[in-house]
């Protein structure tokens, strides 16, 4: 229960200070950017995040988001993938991932049902962030990479 709780506050907050973050040039990177096995060995690969080209909506209206994402560590506070679907004048949160922090390449995915009124098949728009919580009482967030791009949902 606690989990989803911070999932949901995560969330929240991103949601409403991502755009903050984003004019600040939060040190994203974006999808036409490729990691070679040497720059992630050499270390000039610090956090990075990534999203797919093609997201999907369900018969059920559920809209799944993904891509992938690197950060070093997690040691200050736990850190999440964030999603933000835009589409015409519609924007809605689809769900948070707990990252990993290992220094790997990992993938995420985001799924949230999306109803009244569900996102259609065509071009949309997808806001991702890497956010850390620390700090003791009141987390705060911290954004290690911010990404956003054009994507087909289908």
């Amino acid at each position: 229960m606690r989990v989803r709780l911070v999932l949901a506050a995560a969330a929240l907050f991103t949601a409403a200070v991502a755009p903050l973050a984003h004019a600040g040039g939060a040190g994203g990177h974006h999808a036409t950017d490729r990691l070679t096995a040497s720059q992630v060995r050499d270390g000039l690969f610090t956090n990075g995040l990534f999203v797919d080209a093609y997201g999907t909506v369900a018969a059920d209206s559920t809209v799944t988001l993904s891509g992938s994402y690197r950060c070093l560590d997690d040691g200050a506070g736990p850190v999440f993938v964030s999603s933000t679907l835009v589409q015409e004048d519609r924007s809605t949160g689809i769900g948070g991932t707990r990252a990993v922090c290992d220094g790997h390449l990992h993938t995420w995915t985001n799924s949230s049902v999306v109803k009244e009124p569900a996102y259609s098949r065509g071009a949309a728009r997808v806001e991702a962030t890497l956010m850390q919580l620390s700090g003791t009482g009141l987390p705060l967030p911290r954004f290690l990479a911010t990404e956003k791009t054009d994507v087909e949902l289908r």
